[in-house]
């Protein structure tokens, strides 16, 4: 860190800031992500702000004599890395076994990262870890769905016993891609209703997560009288 900057120093440190905070924003933007375009900006230009704090503050560190205050500006952007604890959390959702956000808020962690090599003066630095974060977020990607997500769900279907639903469930299973790597039953008092619960694995290429094409094609059968989609968080 230089001891003294310039309007032009500061100028050029929040600029590529607002341009890495932009671009990173960009990507969760057009994901339709929580954390957008405004949200990566903003902190990362809040980063770099209190780096440029720290480097502006730098002459008056230390212990003043005849004081037992020490000024420890590296507080200054560590708090800012714990505060973006809270900000991270709350990108996290999670709906039933479903975990949502985490890379969400692992971007809003790295992007503050970034700010703070920006704010700091590390502007090659900064730069390469714009040119990383993009890389993952774009092209690893495309990867993930080159090689398939591991993913897992169970269905339970309720239909009146002797009915062939349950070998058309497995018809359609096989017919989609999807693994039965377990499988339960239970049966009414009377025995006429039987419910068959299925613990499926798949590699997701992209399928959208929501409930898939079969299952609302074996819903609206009228010999089914419930079926119950869920999809669990990958292992």
């Amino acid at each position: 860190m230089a001891e003294h900057l310039e309007w032009s120093d500061i100028a050029i440190r929040l600029a590529l800031s607002l341009f890495a905070g932009a671009v990173v924003g960009i990507n969760r933007g057009e994901r339709g992500r929580r954390a957008g375009l405004r949200t990566t900006i903003l902190v990362c230009l809040a980063a770099a702000i209190a780096m440029i704090e720290v480097n502006i503050l730098l002459p008056t560190a230390g212990k003043p004599a005849g004081s037992f205050v020490v000024l420890d500006l590296m507080r200054l952007p560590l708090g800012i890395l714990s505060g973006m604890g809270f900000i991270g959390a709350g990108a996290i959702v999670r709906r039933g076994d479903l975990v949502e956000g985490i890379t969400t808020a692992a971007t809003l962690w790295y992007v503050t990262v970034m700010g703070l090599c920006f704010g700091g003066g590390q502007l090659a630095l900064g730069l390469a870890a714009l040119a990383l974060g993009a890389f993952i977020l774009w092209c690893l990607k495309w990867a993930e769905h080159r090689i398939g997500i591991p993913r897992r769900a169970s269905l339970a279907v309720a239909f009146a016993t002797g009915s062939p639903v349950e070998q058309q469930v497995y018809a359609a299973l096989a017919a989609a891609g999807y693994e039965v790597a377990g499988q339960s039953r239970s049966l009414s008092r009377h025995g006429e209703c039987c419910e068959v619960r299925y613990d499926l694995r798949w590699r997701d290429f992209g399928r959208a997560s929501d409930t898939p094409d079969f299952a609302d094609e074996l819903a609206r059968r009228d010999d089914v009288d419930r079926l119950e989609w869920r999809q669990h968080s990958a292992d």
